[in-house]
């Protein structure tokens, strides 16, 4: 009995192993052998179109208020999300887009505000970390006692099943990882990208424009955030919800800590690097 449940426990194991392998790797195609496609995310149409003309064999669907961009990229399928402004938007069409088109990995991509002032409009920063920096708690204060942002705390809301405000393990960031085949992609083509540096870092999002230099300066040293945007976080974690391989990548259109001003173009720059980027990982796909 003793050597039949010691077999027994040892299949288990086994099959947990390998079921942890399945998961862990990225799945390229579908169970009928076709090709999954890529998925790019731009919320603006400065920041999804371009990328989108340069596809072959374009087709337009549509979902609700989401434009997706189907076509091919070195005879791979790649499809461009339009998906709007703000993390409800984008966690919606990211859903959508999961389900409908069954993605072997996402890339949210666009413009940004940076937080780090040793970065420069017309860097790129690539989401090594994504977090959401609009959910938060504020401290207690009665009538009449102000309003201390600086005091407010992260509220992690995937933390429990119970109310994340008065759960004390929701009081924490929450840091939603950039996948590593990705990061790896973006990393070996970045030598191709001339207008400005590319670096590892903390991609914030939040339905907020942050313009105090201070307020950005408090994410800067309490999140370690390099740039702030309104959509990666909402991307980042509708992905994880399904296991699909995820990563930010910015460029920073203006940085309010060191004076860098406006530059629209910056969304154009950072599309063609994320081509790069795309073409690269398809190469190590067909590699496989």
């Amino acid at each position: 009995m003793k050597k039949k449940l010691a077999s027994i426990a040892a299949i288990a194991v086994m099959s947990v192993s390998v079921l942890a392998g399945c998961t862990s790797a990225p799945k390229f195609e579908t169970a009928e052998g076709a090709q999954k496609p890529i998925l790019i995310q731009g919320p603006m149409p400065i920041e999804a179109e371009k990328f989108a003309q340069r596809l072959d064999k374009v087709k337009v669907e549509k979902s609700g208020n989401f434009v997706f961009y189907k076509g091919k990229l070195d005879k791979y399928p790649v499809i461009v999300a339009k998906t709007g402004k703000g993390m409800e938007n984008t966690a919606a069409a990211t859903a959508i887009a999961i389900e409908k088109y069954d993605p072997a990995a996402i890339i949210n991509q666009g413009t940004s505000g940076g937080h780090d002032p040793s970065l420069n409009v017309y860097d790129i920063v690539l989401g090594e970390r994504t977090v959401n920096i609009g959910s938060l708690k504020t401290g207690h204060l009665e009538e009449g006692e102000g309003i201390e942002p600086t005091n407010w705390i992260p509220m992690d809301l995937m933390a429990s099943e119970g109310s994340a405000g008065e759960d004390p393990d929701a009081e924490k960031i929450r840091y939603f990882e950039g996948d590593e085949n990705l990061l790896a992609a973006a990393n070996a083509v970045k030598g191709k990208y001339t207008k400005g540096k590319v670096v590892e870092g903390t991609i914030g999002s939040a339905d907020l424009w942050n313009n105090e230099v201070d307020r950005i300066n408090w994410f800067h040293e309490n999140y370690e955030t390099s740039v702030e945007e309104m959509e990666g976080a909402a991307a980042a974690q509708i992905a994880g919800a399904y296991d699909v391989p995820f990563l930010g990548i910015r460029v920073l259109s203006n940085n309010k800590t060191n004076g860098g001003k406006y530059d629209p173009n910056t969304a154009a720059a950072n599309q063609d690097y994320v081509y790069e980027v795309v073409k690269q990982y398809i190469s190590e796909i067909d590699g496989k």
